[in-house]
This record gives structure tokens, C-alpha cells and sequence, in this order.
């Protein structure tokens, strides 16, 4: 029987880097997953990973609108009857020096990185709840303890993210109910992929295991934490960076 036969996970952004490579993981481990992204892109992935054999459907999702999230919940429980796991990756960078940076800069960051997680996780908590099960994995960083220069902002908002889980998970816990969040390092997406090879590879001096981290090494480390196995970890962030700060 694999990993996640028979569970129902939602995972956000989706449609491509880290979240394609959650998509790919879960559904090789036997879950049914619910694509969330705002990209229509969400669909081609969603098909890719169909063809290849997983059970997974797109849903266009706005994770900062609770209509939207509401809706797509809504939805998958009518059709499954459950969720059993909540991915949180949907986020978004406003690279920009602070004293340049503006508000509106800062304003989208923090709406789309962190104020999602209290939509999402208020949609599908009553329903975790009414099961006595339920796994919630967000997407932290390195750059939430390291910080970065340009990034403020999201280095802001993936502090909160830590805190948010170190708080919830006392609320939740006794449903059965485990809150942790992943901060990955440096990860080849196509974001990396502008990148000029020297910089890529004056970065991986600095990872012990010697290579860019890929979307499947995160699929690899959600999955660890959304299984039944991972029961009695919550409140934690799992550092998936290849032995680089902080080690």
C-alpha cells in the first residue's frame, strides 16, 4: 500500500517549481490531489501528471480570497468527503532594496505568503477536525532565519510562517491534527534557471551535499510530514536545504 492511498491533499501553486514537484510526489505516493493555483498553467500540469498515472484535478484558486477557497473546498468534499492534507506553497517575491521598497510591494507579499494560510487553513480545519486527522505543511524559507538582502519583505513573511505553525499546532493538536512547515533552500525552479551559471555555482560551494536541491527533494520532505508516520512532529520547520545555513 503506498504512503498516502485513499488521502485527499490540496496543494497550492501548484502549477509549477516546488509545488509540481509536491503534485508529482503525493500523487506517486497514492493521494488524490487538488491542484490550487491562479495560473491557468495548474491545468497543463495537472494533465502532465494525469498521463504519467496520478490521480489529480486543477482548480483555479485565489488563495488570498475566501470566496475562492471556500468554493474549491466545497467542492472536494462533495465529490471525496474528506481532506486530509494541506499544502501550503502558493507565495510570491517582490525582490526590492527596503528603501525602495514600496507598500504595495510589501502589502501583496504579505497577503499572498501569509495572510492564505488563515483563509485556507480556516476552510478545511473544521472538516480535519470532524475526522481526527488532518496534516498542514506550509512553505517557509531559508531566508525566514538567514535573511537575504531585497527580500524584507518575504523574508518577513516566511518568519510568520514559522510562527503561525508553532501556534496552531497547540490549537489543534489534540484533533489529531500535526502543523509543521518546510524552509527550503536553494532549489532549481524557473526562477534559478536566470540565474548566471557562476552564481549557481558559487552557491553550491556553500551546500555541504554539493548540488541544487530539486522540486522532487521538497515533494520528498512534505511527503515525510504530511504521513501518518510524522504523527507525533508538529510545530516544526524541517530545514531542506542540503546542510547549508541553518545547519
Amino acid at each position: 500500500m503506498k504512503q498516502l492511498e485513499g488521502q485527499v491533499a490540496i496543494i497550492s501553486g501548484g502549477a509549477r517549481g516546488i509545488g509540481e514537484g509536491i503534485c508529482k510526489v503525493f500523487c506517486e505516493a497514492g493521494a488524490t490531489v487538488a491542484l490550487w493555483d491562479v495560473l491557468d498553467q495548474g491545468a497543463a500540469t495537472a494533465e502532465a501528471i494525469e498521463a504519467d498515472g496520478g490521480s489529480i484535478f486543477f482548480q483555479k484558486v485565489d488563495v488570498t480570497s475566501a470566496d475562492s477557497v471556500n468554493s474549491a473546498v466545497a467542492e472536494i468534499i462533495e465529490k471525496y468527503g474528506r481532506i486530509d492534507i494541506l499544502i501550503n506553497n502558493a507565495g510570491i517575491i517582490r525582490d526590492r532594496s527596503f528603501m525602495k521598497m514600496s507598500l504595495q510591494e510589501w502589502n501583496l507579499v504579505m497577503n499572498v505568503n501569509v495572510n492564505s494560510l488563515f483563509v485556507t487553513a480556516k476552510a478545511v480545519l473544521p472538516h480535519m477536525k470532524a475526522a481526527g486527522y488532518g496534516r498542514i505543511v506550509s512553505a517557509s524559507s531559508v531566508n525566514a532565519e538567514a535573511g537575504a538582502f531585497g527580500q524584507t519583505n518575504y523574508s518577513a513573511s516566511k518568519a510568520a510562517i514559522q510562527g503561525f505553525t508553532r501556534s496552531l499546532c497547540k490549537e489543534v493538536g489534540r484533533y489529531g491534527i500535526t502543523v509543521n512547515c518546510v524552509a527550503p533552500g536553494f532549489i532549481e525552479t524557473e526562477m534559478t534557471a536566470s540565474i548566471p551559471d557562476h552564481i549557481i555555482a558559487a552557491g553550491i560551494k556553500m551546500i555541504p551535499v554539493a548540488r541544487i536541491g530539486t522540486p522532487e527533494d521538497m515533494g520528498n520532505a512534505y511527503l515525510f510530514l504530511a504521513s501518518k508516520g510524522a504523527g507525533f512532529i508538529s510545530g516544526t520547520t524541517l530545514h531542506a536545504n542540503g546542510g547549508a545555513y541553518p545547519s
